[in-house]
């Protein structure tokens, strides 16, 4: 593991999937809060929910407002393997960086969290577009994993659970269940222009 790995606790933020899938061993799992990012689709998928010919995307961190997630506390004994994890887990085309930043939990409290952020500077950072080209993005997009939009309703049904209301992700999703309505006589997107930036990692 690189420098800078804080000193005492451990934890670890999560604000998709590893709220409800952590997949590692925990001491304690509290409702946090990130200032400083925000829960987007701000990534190209090629892989898991699309293709090169018909690309998707999938959940990042953008810059800008703040998110709220969940984060998990980690024994010390078991801090190197639930690292190596989660590098295998949300690295395979290196679209994220790691970071250890502040998060602040309901009773106002702060630990310091391992987390990963959206690299701007990646080729699949799709951190531009309007929710309506995100919509025609999704809208039709498949992968290995499956439908794109299966995703993001994924998602919000289970943000909802954990007590959530991300009104981008609930914007996102109705118009995209819009798009879906319209069938074959929904826009199209741009291939040619996501295509020419895709060019580098296969996964994603």
């Amino acid at each position: 593991m690189g420098a800078g790995v804080p000193t005492g606790e451990k934890w670890v933020f999560g604000y998709g999937s590893l709220m409800w899938r952590p997949g590692f061993p925990f001491l304690e799992r509290r409702a946090a809060r990130l200032h400083g990012r925000r829960r987007a689709f701000c990534i190209y998928s090629v892989h898991h929910r699309g293709t090169y010919e018909r690309p998707g995307l999938v959940l990042g961190l953008a810059p800008g407002g703040s998110v709220r997630g969940a984060a998990y506390r980690v024994a010390e004994s078991d801090w190197t393997a639930v690292y190596d994890y989660l590098r295998e887990r949300e690295q395979p085309t290196e679209t994220y960086f790691e970071a250890f930043k502040d998060i602040v939990f309901d009773d106002a409290k702060a630990a310091c969290a391992l987390v990963f952020l959206s690299d701007a500077k990646h080729p699949q950072w799709a951190g531009r577009l309007t929710l309506e080209e995100q919509a025609v993005l999704i809208n039709g997009a498949e992968g290995l994993s499956g439908p794109n939009i299966v995703y993001l309703r994924d998602l919000v049904l289970h943000l909802r659970e954990e007590g959530i209301h991300d009104d981008g992700m609930e914007r996102l999703l109705t118009r995209v269940e819009e798009l879906e309505s319209l069938g074959a006589d929904a826009p199209k997107p741009a291939l040619g222009e996501r295509i020419e930036r895709r060019r580098g990692p296969r996964l994603g």
